[in-house]
């Protein structure tokens, strides 16, 4: 009996239809919006242009200004995930009775929606009477709350505190099934040589986590990159913690600017895709144990 040729066509078409609908043909149109003069507030002077969108983008200062926002949250956040991630999963790969459970409380920062984070964090650090200034108060060390929400440094550094929790789980879990793919015999053969614990990990288990740190730093990169929600919900639409994903929400919705939107867009684009290759290259990766 000869197998049907076109089933499996007939399988992925729906699929196919719902990725040429929500994600090729927003692209294309997108890319066409941001090579022509659009502004909702003067429908009727429109006009091509060309690249003069992106120039007009790339010689802003608060591009800029954003990108380098944005930039010091990726930091933030991919060194504390990296080493947050490690830490957990070191502790998760442990035997224990509450393995389960402990799996499960790490879980939570990575379930709750990233705005009620944001929330949460922010009357943490609430200048007046959050929760870090009243431990700080209590335990004499300051005489005045302090203004973390009115720095832009602190205010970077708290938003990258808050996508690193929510991120936290997600690194964990990738490290820890990387840990225990690991086989024991590896670790047999270190221990015959003298091995001692941090030198099995230092040599052993950190190079053999390489391909999956690569996704982690990677999936952060994005995470920090595209974040919008927490900075909404911790600061508003300040310019003060304003990154390049929420320059590019007040450029196209606030100011109806759909050209010079569309062209930082792509920008944010490219770099988020450029990301996404390192990704999907760092989980292609193979490893070799013996």
């Amino acid at each position: 009996m000869k197998k049907s040729k076109t089933l499996p066509y007939l399988l992925i078409l729906p699929s196919f239809i719902i990725m040429v609908v929500f994600v090729v043909y927003p692209i294309i149109v997108t890319f066409f919006y941001s090579l022509r003069k659009m502004k909702l507030t003067a429908p009727k002077d429109t006009a091509f242009i060309g690249f003069s969108n992106y120039i007009v983008t790339l010689k802003s200062f608060d591009f800029w200004y954003s990108l380098q926002n944005s930039i010091m949250i990726m930091i933030v956040v991919v060194i504390i995930c990296v080493v947050f991630g490690l830490l957990f999963a070191s502790i998760l790969n442990f035997e224990s009775r509450l393995k389960n459970i402990l799996m499960a409380i790490a879980v939570i920062p990575w379930a709750l929606p990233p705005v009620v984070n944001g929330i949460l964090w922010k009357w943490i650090f609430y200048p007046g009477y959050g929760f870090f200034n009243k431990i700080l108060y209590n335990l004499n060390l300051i005489d005045e709350p302090i203004q973390y929400l009115s720095n832009r440094y602190s205010l970077m550094l708290i938003i990258g505190i808050v996508i690193a929790w929510r991120n936290i789980p997600f690194c964990s879990i990738v490290l820890l099934s990387a840990m225990r793919a690991i086989p024991d015999v590896v670790y047999d053969a270190a221990s015959i040589d003298g091995a001692n614990k941090f030198q099995m990990f230092t040599r052993v288990t950190l190079p053999l986590l390489m391909p999956a740190l690569g996704i982690i730093l990677t999936f952060t990169s994005i995470s920090a990159i595209n974040v919008f929600d927490e900075v909404v919900s911790i600061s508003g639409y300040s310019n003060l913690g304003k990154t390049i994903l929420l320059e590019d929400y007040m450029i196209t919705f606030s100011f109806l600017d759909f050209g010079r939107g569309s062209a930082l867009t792509y920008l944010i684009m490219i770099v988020a895709g450029i990301l996404g290759m390192l990704y999907i290259r760092a989980m292609s990766r193979k490893i070799d144990y013996i």
